[in-house]
């Protein structure tokens, strides 16, 4: 006999054993999918590893471009490399809108909820689809500046809600979720493509990544095995039976005040766990006041209208509410999210629906109807509402903070809302591309927003020298003012001049790529904007070291200045610098 067969004979036997081992953890189902997929005609052997680039980005919370470039956009994600192995920084790039902990460091900062899990800690998200579906075996991201900002990355499945979440990535994806966390980096980080490897047939051993189902968000692994994970939500919510013991032990020696504050340490899985344990604390854990701040961002992927559904008996007391992520993909609808403000919405204050791409008009009407104490709104890249729904907005005349960033808010819409909403403190238009004259929002800002402290007007198109005097003039509280990548602001007409002047509270002042500033400019901020602690210059070519030494002895509180591409401040001036203000952070970029 030739000594092939005793090698395919045992090649055979180690192949069933495999089989077996698997029959005995797999679920039937499991079983039928892997004969399915043996039956039919293989394209690929089942070692062969496809490598793909991205398709198409589908979504994303923020980039640092303009809605109408590719420049510093996260559209630069799709496709090839342009950028990589090189590094620096690079237009051609994907780059978000913030970076450190500056933004937490201003005035517009906001109070963080509480209850937030330890592990979620992702500020930003981009959504990347692949031509094929395979499964997953690595992905590679080329980070090409300031690397280390991804804090998660996410696999979705066929159904991005499914219930019952692998424990593994162990099913065919061609979407990519990449999570970041850019407080983590000392500037911006610049991704140029990423690289989805995996293989069409699911393998006979399971196979083992270090990517996760983007349902499997829960905070760790015995959730699923408890069942207390964030999936049964609805279910442990609505238990109503529970066992009664004859006393409570220590706990009926405890003041209710005190294991409210005890619960009030745990976020909301941890709430859904202890619910189940005796009724005292069911009810203790049901009690509204549980619930006056709730995020439910770290658990977007698993919020539908049936957990809104199940959360209002809770929230009737609710004033801080965060739903930033969620309801995408039709989980929460218009009528389920309607149904929870009108009962939940009364003593709401703070709203944040950061990216919720289910928001519609009936929604903002919902919102300024149910919601009469609302102060702070929060519709940033929220960029599936239509222009005439903002027009709602200008009924909450409470608002105090409004942040439209990446919103298709229209000029009258905008005017009506300037209008009545005078007690408007923060205020965010970054990258808002359909305003068509900013120098009358300018003005209408100067002549009712008077309590106005930060004004975001990022990559404003069209705001000139007499908007800028309106506003100076109007709005003299204004402690941070960005008007960075703003083209038609020249420093020739005496708008920073005028501004530095009027507004002597400035702590935050962003001009980045004005290519026009100049020393007479900074020479104004350093005798007249002694609180500044931000200023960002980048791309001017007219400033001179001598400037930046007078601005830095002036201004004692000054933390944050922003030299990139200026062409007069080198690396040796940055390096003097450094030595002689070792409190300031001086940023300058580099394209190698």
């Amino acid at each position: 006999m030739s000594p092939v067969f005793p090698m395919l004979t045992v090649l055979s036997m180690f192949y069933y054993m495999c089989l077996r081992r698997r029959a005995r953890t797999a679920t039937r189902g499991e079983m039928n999918s892997r004969r399915a997929i043996e039956s039919n005609t293989r394209a690929l052997p089942i070692n062969v590893e496809i490598v793909q680039y991205a398709k198409e980005v589908l979504d994303f919370s923020s980039h640092y471009g303009s809605e109408n470039s590719m420049s510093y956009t996260m559209w630069n994600l799709a496709g090839i490399p342009n950028v990589y192995p090189s590094s620096g920084d690079f237009t051609q790039t994907a780059v978000f809108r913030t970076y450190g902990t500056w933004w937490d460091r201003c005035p517009s900062a906001r109070l963080p909820f509480k209850r937030t899990p330890p592990t979620f800690c992702s500020q930003d998200y981009v959504e990347l689809a692949f031509e094929e579906p395979v499964y997953p075996t690595a992905v590679h991201i080329l980070e090409t500046y300031h690397p280390g900002a991804v804090v998660r990355i996410l696999a979705c499945s066929a159904n991005p809600y499914s219930q019952n979440p692998p424990a593994e990535v162990n099913f065919p994806t061609n979407l990519i979720r990449l999570e970041v966390n850019s407080s983590l980096l000392d500037y911006y980080t610049e991704l140029d493509a990423v690289v989805l490897h995996g293989v069409k047939e699911r393998p006979v051993l399971s196979l083992k990544t270090s990517m996760i189902d983007m349902n499997d968000i829960d905070e760790d692994e015995d959730e699923e095995k408890y069942g207390c994970g964030m999936d049964t939500l609805n279910k442990q919510f609505s238990i109503v039976t529970l066992r009664e013991w004859p006393t409570n032990g220590y706990f009926d020696k405890l003041p209710y005040e005190l294991i409210q504050l005890i619960l009030s340490h745990l976020t909301v899985p941890d709430l859904c766990r202890l619910a189940q344990t005796c009724k005292l604390l069911y009810q203790h854990c049901c009690d509204p006041l549980q619930y006056i701040h709730l995020s439910l961002q770290p658990y977007w992927a698993r919020i539908n209208d049936t957990s809104l559904e199940y959360l209002q008996s809770r929230c009737t007391l609710i004033q801080w509410l965060n739903l930033s992520w969620t309801g995408n993909r039709g989980a929460i609808s218009v009528s389920g999210f309607s149904r929870f403000l009108k009962v939940c919405g009364s003593e709401l204050v703070r709203l944040e629906l950061s990216c919720g791409h289910f928001l519609n008009e009936t929604c903002l009407e919902v919102i300024t109807e149910m919601c009469p104490n609302l102060q702070e709104l929060n519709l940033s890249s929220c960029d599936k509402i239509p222009p005439q729904a903002f027009n709602h907005i200008a009924k909450v005349g409470s608002l105090k903070r409004l942040i439209l960033y990446r919103t298709k808010v229209e000029q009258t819409a905008l005017l009506s809302i300037l209008n009545f909403c005078s007690e408007l403190q923060h205020l965010s238009l970054g990258s808002c591309v359909m305003i068509e004259d900013y120098d009358l929002i300018a003005s209408m800002m100067g002549a009712k927003c008077k309590k106005l402290r930060s004004l975001d007007l990022w990559r404003c198109k069209n705001i000139t020298e007499n908007g800028i005097a309106e506003l100076a003039s109007g709005c003299q509280l204004l402690e941070e003012l960005d008007l960075g990548w703003c083209p038609t602001l020249q420093s020739s007409t005496g708008c920073f001049t005028n501004l530095a002047r009027k507004l002597p509270n400035l702590q935050k002042l962003f001009l980045t790529a004005n290519r026009s500033v100049c020393d007479t400019d900074i020479e104004e901020l350093a005798a007249n904007c002694t609180r500044l602690r931000q200023l960002d210059i980048l791309g001017t070519r007219m400033v001179s070291p001598a400037s930046l030494r007078k601005l830095l002895e002036s201004c004692k509180d000054l933390s944050l200045l922003d030299v990139s591409f200026c062409s007069q401040i080198d690396n040796r001036v940055v390096l003097e610098l450094n030595a002689n203000f070792p409190n300031v952070f001086i940023k300058k970029s580099f394209t190698q």
